[in-house]
């Protein structure tokens, strides 16, 4: 009941931000290049080019994770798999980059993570039809046809199951 709107939303900002790391970074890695920027004696271009690549590597696993939420969506069925192995790693994702958000860019940043954190766990911890019955568990098979009876006809008990001390 709550998991495809939580998947939705999830999947819209997982989308979102993959656009926006991808893009953040990049344009750092532009202004690197053209700056001759360095770092501790760091090669400039080396800089750039890292900077556009971990761009491109968090935006695509930010937007695989949100294909993975936008399929829970869909199916309405928890994630499983690999799909969870993903939504996993970027609950833990946007709980570093929260904790380095409040030091480094200030407490919006850090609430912000935190509210996606917090959505990525609920579509990861929601179960699967919380409205249907469940059945219950007998421990001895229950036989069919009329209960025995005794000699005198009341009906016979088992004995009890032994416990362990």
């Amino acid at each position: 009941m709550v998991r495809r709107p939580v998947a939705w939303i999830v999947a819209l900002v997982l989308c979102v931000e993959a656009l926006g790391v991808g893009a953040v970074n990049w344009f750092l890695g532009v202004v690197v290049d053209r700056q001759h920027m360095s770092l501790a004696g760091l090669d400039p271009h080396l800089m750039s080019v890292s900077s556009k690549a971990g761009g491109i590597v968090l935006g695509l696993h930010f937007a695989l994770c949100g294909l993975v939420a936008l399929l829970v969506a869909l199916r309405d069925r928890a994630p499983a798999g690999p799909g969870r192995a993903l939504l996993i790693s970027a609950a833990v994702v946007h709980a570093l980059l929260g904790a380095l958000g409040w030091g480094l860019v200030g407490p919006h940043a850090f609430l912000y993570m935190v509210v996606v954190l917090g959505l990525v766990v609920l579509l990861l911890m929601t179960h699967d039809h919380p409205d249907a019955p469940v059945a219950p568990v007998s421990a001895a098979p229950v036989p069919a046809g009329p209960a025995p009876r005794g000699a005198d006809g009341a009906p016979v008990t088992p004995p009890a199951a032994p416990t362990a001390p």
